[in-house]
Formats: structure tokens, C-alpha cells, sequence
């Protein structure tokens, strides 16, 4: 069977019928593809920043991140389920952790990835390893976010994309709709994973264009002491398990 994607799929297109457990996807939008272009380019004027940091580790092995980019993390504040405000390099720096970077708290992917790693988590306590999820978005999201998937470990919002800036994290629709993304969608809905629409058209999602890919840390103790980091080229692009559990558990 062929399946194609439409290149003028944009988050503004997806359809809620209404119905919290049961929603439709309309793959011909009335929104040109104009009118998402022009939002992403508005989009990188406002929240690129001026000298994005350069990581020297890379996906799959050791090494350190610069000394600015560990200033410019100390300076990125993450915020628990309560609302505390914690600099993101102090959830490593005194033990080691796993830290997953959603998408967006409503994203289908991020809930498959959430499972993804929740099912190793005691593989990772018995390596004293913890386990965290940052989403780009509010306090409030990240509490939904965590009441819905009864995710294992520690749930944490950056409302500021910083850390996702921080570490570079790739953005645009060209990473968010590809062949390989569609595929897994269909693929996650027959699994019975869904996307929640109503988080991911809350404003701190849509004004950015929803197009964030997200990755994963695996590091600590110590803030510089980076074990591993996987960026997502696509939507739904998960790292093969075991990459991590070296990192983190071997």
C-alpha cells in the first residue's frame, strides 16, 4: 500500500472531532504553504540565538561540552511539577542521568518515547541512573503531560526553549514532516498511542510552529561529563536502546 504525505501538512491542519480519545488527521489543509514558511522564518528571528554553542560530544560517544556551552547551560533554569526553578546541568551534576528531550508535551513520538525508556528504568536504578523528560513548554503542560502517560521518571518544563537552543537541537517543518515520521505516526496509532491536540495548539507551542525536534543526554556526575548525545534529524527519530543502557548502565 502507498501512503504519501502532503507537503502542505501543518500543525494548524490536524482536526479534533471533539472526541478527547478519538481524533482525525486531514492531510489537505486550507492553509497555504506559504503561511507556515512565513511563520518559521518570523519563527528564527525571534528565537535563535546570536552564538549558539558547539557540543564536541557527539551522538553515540564520550567526550566534553565546551566551557562556554557549560556556562551558557548554568545560565538555562528548567522547572519542576511545582513550579522550582533548577539550572538543567544540576540534574547531572551530582549523579548520573538520562534526560530525554521531547518534541512538545502533546507529540505522539514523545509519548512512544517515554514508554521507550520508562521500560529500562530499572535497568538505569540499578545503575544509579535517573531518569528525566524535558519538554519545550509550560508548567501546566508538563503536569498534563505527566498525569497522561504516568511516565516513571522526572518531568520538567523549559517555557524558554533555552536548553533546546543551548544544545542545538535541529527545528523546521523538513525535520518534522518526512516519508519515514508519517509512517511511524500510523504506525504508533495502531499501537494505540495518540496525539494530544490540545497541548500541542497551546500558544507557547503553535507561535513557534510546533516544528522542535527534541534528542537525548546521557551524563553526570559532573556538569562536563557528557556520556552520550543523540540529536533527533526527524520527528520520531528514537536511538537504538542499548546505545543508552551502554552509556548509562555499562
Amino acid at each position: 500500500m502507498a501512503i504519501s504525505l502532503s507537503t502542505n501538512l501543518l500543525p494548524n491542519t490536524f482536526q479534533c472531532n471533539g472526541n478527547h480519545n478519538h481524533r482525525s488527521t486531514r492531510l489537505f489543509p486550507n492553509q497555504p504553504l506559504s503561511f507556515g514558511l512565513k511563520h518559521r522564518r518570523n519563527e528564527n528571528k525571534l528565537f535563535t540565538p546570536p552564538n549558539p554553542p558547539v557540543l564536541s560530544a557527539v551522538s553515540g560517544s564520550t567526550g566534553k561540552l565546551s566551557e562556554d556551552t557549560v556556562d551558557l547551560l548554568d545560565t538555562v533554569t528548567v522547572f519542576d511539577l511545582n513550579g522550582n526553578g533548577i539550572p538543567i546541568s544540576d540534574l547531572w551534576k551530582d549523579r548520573k542521568a538520562v534526560v530525554a528531550f521531547a518534541r512538545h508535551f502533546g507529540c505522539v513520538f514523545c509519548r512512544k518515547r517515554a514508554d521507550y525508556l520508562a521500560s529500562k528504568k530499572d535497568v538505569m536504578d540499578k545503575s544509579g541512573a535517573a531518569l528525566v523528560l524535558i519538554g519545550p513548554g509550560s508548567i501546566e503542560q508538563a503536569k498534563t503531560f505527566a498525569e497522561q502517560t504516568k511516565f516513571k521518571g522526572e518531568v520538567y518544563a523549559d517555557p524558554s526553549h533555552s536548553s533546546y537552543n543551548a544544545l542545538r537541537f535541529v527545528s523546521g517543518v523538513t525535520t518534522t514532516f518526512t516519508p519515514k515520521a508519517g509512517l511511524k505516526i500510523i504506525q504508533l496509532y495502531m499501537e494505540g498511542y495518540r496525539q494530544d491536540w490540545k497541548l500541542s495548539f497551546e500558544e507557547d507551542t503553535v507561535k513557534r510552529g510546533g516544528w522542535q525536534q527534541g534528542g537525548i543526554l546521557v551524563a553526570g556526575p559532573g556538569k562536563t561529563n557528557i556520556l552520550y548525545i543523540h540529536k533527533d534529524k526527524e520527528a520520531g527519530d528514537d536511538p537504538d536502546i542499548e546505545d543508552i543502557l551502554k552509556a548509562c548502565c555499562s
